[in-house]
């Protein structure tokens, strides 16, 4: 578990300032200090998932939390909510077309705050 001293430091370098309002807020709200710990530090831990992984990956949640981006190749066959820092354009589609709710990490903490029913793929 990383500090929020240590947190503060790794914060000062980033430089996309979404990710930098996300790290703050999730920062201020303690359930959702795991995906600060993982977002906080260099871009190779975060996760970029293909829609293909993500669907053999998620079982029956209702809320997937992907801490990086999620990519197009594949399909997604499950019914689920979407949360992730980014989405690449053909992946918004795809998920579009299959009726499935995406949102952006930064949206879903003002929605959820308590971080209620997610579940965090690393």
């Amino acid at each position: 578990m990383k500090t929020k001293s240590k947190i503060e430091k790794q914060l000062k370098r980033k430089t996309n300032p979404e990710l930098v309002e996300t790290l703050i807020a999730c920062k201020k709200n303690k359930n959702w200090i795991k995906i600060v710990e993982i977002l906080s530090g260099p871009r190779k831990n975060r996760i970029n998932l293909n829609l293909e992984e993500l669907n053999k990956k998620i079982k029956d949640e209702k809320i997937v939390v992907v801490p990086g981006k999620i990519l197009s190749q594949g399909e997604l066959d499950k019914k689920i909510k979407i949360v992730a820092l980014d989405f690449s354009e053909k992946a918004k589609e795809k998920l579009k077309k299959a009726g499935i709710d995406t949102l952006t990490i930064l949206k879903e903490i003002k929605k959820n705050p308590e971080a209620k029913g997610i579940k965090i793929l690393k």
